[in-house]
């Protein structure tokens, strides 16, 4: 039995019948085929990743390290005419926060915190508690106190560079200059009117952040950033202070509401000062609010009275309607048109139509408006500019008021040849006074900086008419006059006084505008002035009386600090110093 056993055929497990068992060929091949499909889809799917869609993935990879930062461009200055800086940018910072993060702070860096921001515990929980993943703490900090915040080492805190606009004329330029916005935005005066050239470009670098946002390395300055341009105002500051001491002390003593002023240069068109009173800090956002922010001089539009008398002379003149020795029958002091009654402050006879100016006899320079035809008379105030923006480019800018000449009655046409019916800002009163300071024409206005004189702007009036209306607003200053307190001492000056009532409503209210505007050196005019003081109720409130002493003052200065030389005969100068002569 033992042999029996032993002669069986011993079968090892490797020699299964199962296991050899045979596929059919055409599985086996099928198998094959799938496998190596397998094998050549994994491969595509690795060149596709790695190749076609390599960088999508490796900007999905970067997103999660990789962060681009802002770059800050630096804001452009802004100076005077000799390079003396008006609007300057300095480095502050701002501290930001990540409030998931932050609001893990211990009780005692809170405290530390309140102490180092000048802020109360309930606003920082207020400003952590929002769920933004970014939030504002505190702007504008030096850049000394920030380092000390950052230094605490607070989870979720950090600081930013950013810039604070610093004007160093302060108010005496607010209204020309204008301000910034905590964004570095200009949202007044030159600061937004040349906001694209003033801004710049932000550049950008690319850093390494870990997890929580602190910066590990950095790895590349993508962009660097374009500074802003500077700005090269036309201002001088030395006469811009000038004005701005005398104009304010001019609206105290008078107990006035306001007040502007603007000085021009003739030959160029540039506006050397512009002041308004009262004025605000621009240093101090907290304070800059209300009416203080009104650039009167560009923004306000008033009637101003008989400032507008030395047009219609010069239209007389330049029509050949009268000459300048003409006579023109002003008695009784009065003339009554469609039922009202025009009247002058002093009754006056036969003047000439040079007196008429100087006297500045409502009568007179009637009877001679109603001569001309209403379209005349609209289209020589439109060729001086009334009625149109001055396009100084500056901001709120206004035309003022001046009627289509088809809907003039007689009334309203005698009524605007001495300012009443017509309004106009100051800027706009100045810029139409180059044509008598030229030779009879006018030329835009100009805020910037201009290397040369314009030699020849758009004709209004002849060279002649020009003349003899300088002569007559001469005679204006002189003892008989209207102004004879405008005088400066050593030059010859010319100009007009502008007493109005304002309205309010629909009526006339017995509130004053005073105003003067004259030029000087009367031989070879270089500069104008133009003064507006609004509701005097210090006693007086007639233009001569108001305005007068104002011009006097800035014109005289102004003529001195830019070294223009006198042209006053002696006699003159002795009668100006002596200020004895009365309205």
């Amino acid at each position: 039995m033992i042999g029996g056993r032993r002669s069986q055929k011993a079968h090892r497990y490797t020699e299964s019948p199962v296991l050899q068992l045979a596929l059919q060929g055409w599985r086996s091949r099928l198998l094959g085929i799938l496998l190596m499909l397998s094998f050549l889809l994994l491969i595509g799917w690795a060149f596709y990743l790695q190749v076609v869609h390599r960088e999508f993935l490796q900007e999905k990879g970067e997103s999660r390290y990789l962060r681009e930062i802002e770059v800050s461009a630096l804001r452009g200055r802004i100076t005077d005419r000799h390079g003396e800086l008006l609007a300057v940018s300095t480095p502050m910072r701002s501290i930001w926060a990540l409030p998931a993060l932050a609001r893990q702070m211990t009780p005692a860096q809170k405290q530390q915190l309140v102490g180092l921001l000048q802020m109360e515990a309930k606003e920082i929980d207020s400003r952590l508690a929002s769920e933004k993943g970014f939030v504002y703490l505190k702007r504008q900090l030096p850049p000394e106190l920030a380092e000390r915040i950052v230094k605490m080492e607070i989870k979720g805190l950090y600081q930013e560079r950013e810039y604070r606009r610093y004007y160093p004329a302060g108010e005496m330029s607010a209204h020309l200059v204008g301000f910034t916005g905590h964004d570095d935005k200009g949202l007044e005066g030159v600061e937004l009117a040349f906001q694209n050239a003033l801004v710049g470009h932000p550049g950008a670098r690319s850093v390494i952040k870990d997890r929580r946002g602190q910066i590990v390395e950095d790895v590349v300055a993508m962009k660097p950033p374009r500074d802003g341009k500077d700005i090269r105002l036309a201002i001088d500051n030395k006469l811009q202070y000038l004005v701005y001491s005398q104009l304010k002390a001019a609206v105290a003593e008078n107990k006035a509401r306001a007040g502007g002023a603007i000085v021009l240069d003739s030959r160029s068109g540039e506006i050397l000062a512009l002041v308004n009173w009262p004025s605000y800090n621009p240093n101090k956002p907290e304070r800059r609010s209300g009416e203080h922010l009104r650039n009167r001089a560009v923004t306000d539009s008033f009637e101003p009275g008989s400032t507008m008398k030395p047009f219609v002379a010069a239209l007389a003149l330049d029509k050949g309607k009268f000459r300048f020795g003409s006579i023109v029958d002003c008695a009784p002091g009065r003339i009554t048109i469609n039922g009202a009654t025009i009247s002058d402050s002093h009754p006056h006879g036969a003047l000439t139509v040079a007196q008429v100016i100087q006297k500045s006899s409502n009568v007179g320079v009637s009877k001679i408006a109603l001569t001309f035809a209403p379209k005349d008379m609209w289209e020589m105030y439109d060729a001086v500019g009334f009625g149109q923006m001055p396009q100084l480019g500056f901001p709120g800018e206004v035309s003022g008021r001046l009627r289509a000449w088809s809907n003039w009655r007689p009334i309203e046409q005698a009524t605007m040849s001495y300012g009443h019916g017509i309004s106009v800002s100051l800027v706009q009163l100045a810029r139409a006074y180059t044509a008598f300071a030229r030779e009879g024409d006018i030329i835009p206005l100009s805020l910037l900086n201009v290397d040369q004189p314009v030699l020849r702007g758009k004709p209004v009036f002849s060279a002649q008419t020009a003349r003899e209306v300088r002569a007559m607003l001469e005679m204006a200053v002189q003892p008989d006059g209207t102004a004879p307190q405008a005088r400066v001492a050593e030059y010859r000056v010319a100009g007009k006084t502008g007493t109005a009532y304002k309205v309010e409503g629909n009526s006339y209210v017995k509130k004053y505008v005073a105003s003067f505007v004259g030029l000087a050196p009367v031989s070879e005019p270089r500069l104008i002035v133009a003064i507006m003081i609004d509701e005097p109720t210090g006693g007086k409130h007639y233009g001569g009386d108001v305005a007068g002493p104002v011009f006097s003052r800035i014109m005289g200065g102004a003529l001195r600090t830019l070294g223009i030389a006198p042209d006053a005969p002696a006699m003159q100068v002795a009668q100006a110093v002596s200020g004895k002569e009365k309205l």
